[in-house]
């Protein structure tokens, strides 16, 4: 396009608009990961709700009030896609420390006005029916605090010069605290996605593979020392025996584990049909709702079902890793993180489901009912947003 300059007619004015159309076509919103985490918690909405309407229609309760709180967590956690997704760089930086310290303060309020539910003592009562979980929280405050570490310490020594011994000893500092504190709840299920998700950030940032190994090595000599110092509840150590040996208690440790295998392999290949499940509806798998709502997906959606959401789950990491890869360092290692702590927690889940890991109390994420883990969730997506908004120059 070309126009005459006033000040002289014979030299045109040329506007290229090509660069201008082309950036009208990159999206800058990853609705693919958008439409995935909807659709996971949605079908959530429906698990959650079969595996709780035949109980409390029993008990005189209103049957849908699962459902309900459910679509509502759902709704507050989309209000938190939108907000997070609109941080810019600055704000984020900012973020990162505030949000550390918040769910530090959160976790230490639990051992002031906390409540024991299920043998944690890692829950605050708010008080109208509503809890609050800060661990779920800290997974965030955890990721985008080491994040914004690592990118600030590169800013100042150059993004070739590695990282150093203090950055290394300061990022085990963040983690050490946190993943003390959750493991005196006792929280052996938060603690480890804490866990994998400060290595997954610790390896993406770039440690060397002699701090790799070594760190594995003090993992594994911690773990041993946990179980000798008696740090892990008895129950919690039973679940870890009842994996060893399903057979061994079953109408103890191994009972709900048992239940849950009972009810996916009810399930066939198409499954039993939706609020026709045997062992859904009779209420015979405790936590169904939460812990086990996979079984539900097994039971009456069969195997075809239940590899739909798996697939679901792994595209949704994936637009993550995406995302990760065309980012600057801040949100290359917040993605990773991110991503790191979906995969974990869905696989343990899952694999508690089907007796592959130690029941932990882990929520599949998007699908489990619970507000706190909703939540954080819904701010770990807005986080991603944000980092691709970032990315596309939007």
């Amino acid at each position: 396009m070309t126009l005459l300059s006033a000040r002289d007619p014979v030299a045109p004015l040329s506007f290229d608009l090509a660069p201008l159309s082309r950036r009208r076509t990159v999206p800058h919103t990853d609705w693919v990961l958008v439409l995935v985490a909807l659709t996971l918690s949605l079908i959530g909405a429906v698990l959650v709700w079969s595996a709780t309407r035949a109980r409390l229609e029993d008990a005189g309760q209103n049957p849908q009030s699962y459902l309900y709180r459910h679509l509502f967590n759902i709704a507050v956690a989309a209000l938190l896609v939108v907000v997070t997704s609109r941080l810019d760089a600055r704000m984020l930086r900012l973020f990162g420390p505030i949000m550390y310290v918040l769910s530090l303060l959160g976790l230490a309020a639990v051992f002031v006005v906390g409540s024991t539910i299920n043998g944690a003592h890692a829950w605050i009562r708010l008080g109208g029916g509503f809890e609050l979980q800060p661990a779920e929280f800290m997974k965030l405050g955890l990721i985008v605090g080491l994040a914004v570490l690592f990118a600030q310490r590169a800013a100042h020594r150059g993004p070739k010069a590695g990282i150093a011994a203090s950055d290394l000893g300061l990022a085990l500092g963040l983690i050490a605290v946190p993943l003390g504190m959750i493991m005196l709840q006792p929280d052996l299920g938060s603690a480890m996605v804490l866990a994998c998700a400060g290595f997954g950030v610790l390896i993406a940032a770039g440690i060397s593979g002699r701090w790799t190994i070594a760190l594995l090595v003090i993992g594994v000599a911690g773990v041993v020392l946990a179980l000798k110092a008696g740090v892990l509840a008895d129950y919690q150590l039973a679940r870890f025996r009842s994996l060893l040996n399903p057979t061994s208690d079953l109408q103890g440790a191994a009972y709900n584990v048992n239940q849950a295998h009972i009810a996916i392999a009810h399930g066939g290949i198409w499954g039993q049909g939706l609020f026709h499940g045997s062992q859904t509806q009779g209420a015979f798998v405790p936590e169904q709702q939460t812990d086990f709502v996979f079984s539900v997906a097994g039971e009456e959606l069969g195997f075809v079902g239940s590899t739909g959401i798996v697939l679901l789950f792994a595209l949704l990491c994936w637009r993550g890793l995406r995302i990760a890869a065309s980012a600057d360092r801040t949100g290359r290692l917040l993605a990773v993180g991110i991503v790191c702590w979906f995969a974990f927690q869905t696989f343990q889940n899952i694999g508690m489901n089907l007796g592959l890991t130690p029941v932990t109390g882990l929520p599949l994420p998007f699908v489990s009912y619970g507000g706190s883990s909703m939540f954080a969730q819904g701010i770990a997506i807005g986080l991603l947003l944000a980092v691709r908004r970032r990315a596309s120059g939007a």
